[in-house]
């Protein structure tokens, strides 16, 4: 794997939008956890439609790019490509710069220190941590072309807030209809939303309430919150490769897009006119 990516630093402002002691956690269980594979795939998938029949040479960006790991993605989905990775946190960036030769760059997403525009633009659970998702949404409009595409997810379901959401720093957890009101205000045109994950949906709302309430029947915070999250990250050799193939049987369905009932996570493809 190419270690040499280069890293060009915007901005050294951090804030509390996230906590970079996951980095090391999530990066050394990622290419085997089921919930990274699935995304991965589900990615992978939508992001061949949406580069196919572009011109070579056509811009994709990744917002939030953390440790690099759909970068990976972003590498064999988009051969011919410039694939741009940026991220708040350069603690990220470093586990990144192992994972891509692409170039890498620290900035605030809502101060980019450039003006090219993108064909497509990747926010992969990164919104629910901003204060201010529609502002976002509206800035990131400005850096797409005429017929390029936001391609988002984000956690659904506030019902499933838990200590997960509250040591990740979410702001919030997204009802489908909110995210497509939010989208269409920012100037968005919706092509395809749908909730997935539907499999587990059952398991991490009643996972999630168990847990909470065997602690003092309250909700864990502070350090509690990042220990009982980190655990989340573990993985049980057998509930892992159950969860992966209940879980593989909505990727043909993404892959017509389909909408799924319901889900833990929603996915939004929104082009600009």
């Amino acid at each position: 794997m190419n270690t040499n990516a280069d890293i060009s630093v915007s901005s050294e402002n951090e804030s509390d939008t996230y906590d970079p002691v996951f980095f090391d956690a999530l990066a050394s269980i990622e290419d085997r956890h089921f919930w990274f594979r699935i995304r991965n795939q589900v990615i992978e998938i939508l992001l061949h439609q949406l580069v196919k029949g572009l011109k070579p040479n056509y811009r994709v960006l990744e917002l939030g790019c953390g440790n690099g790991n759909v970068l990976k993605v972003l590498d064999r989905a988009c051969p011919d490509g410039f694939v741009l990775g940026s991220d708040l946190y350069i603690e990220g960036l470093k586990f990144a710069s192992g994972r891509t030769s692409r170039p890498l760059l620290q900035a605030d997403l809502l101060s980019l220190p450039f003006s090219i525009k993108f064909d497509v633009i990747c926010l992969f659970d990164v919104v629910e941590h901003l204060p201010e998702d529609e502002k976002v949404l509206e800035y990131l409009h400005s850096f797409l072309k005429p017929g390029g595409v936001l391609f988002l997810t984000v956690p659904a379901h506030p019902a499933l807030w838990s200590y997960f959401d509250d040591a990740s720093h979410h702001c919030r957890r997204y009802r489908i209809g909110e995210l497509e009101k939010k989208l269409i205000k920012a100037g968005y045109n919706l092509e395809y939303t749908t909730q997935y994950m539907v499999g587990i949906y059952p398991i991490v709302w009643l996972s999630r309430r168990l847990r909470s309430l065997s602690i003092h029947r309250n909700q864990p915070h502070g350090s509690q919150a990042i220990e009982l999250t980190k655990s989340e990250l573990l993985i049980n050799p057998l509930l892992n490769r159950l969860f992966f193939s209940i879980l593989k049987f909505e990727l043909p369905l993404i892959a017509k897009r389909k909408q799924l009932p319901f889900g833990t996570s929603i996915l939004g493809l929104a082009y600009k006119l």
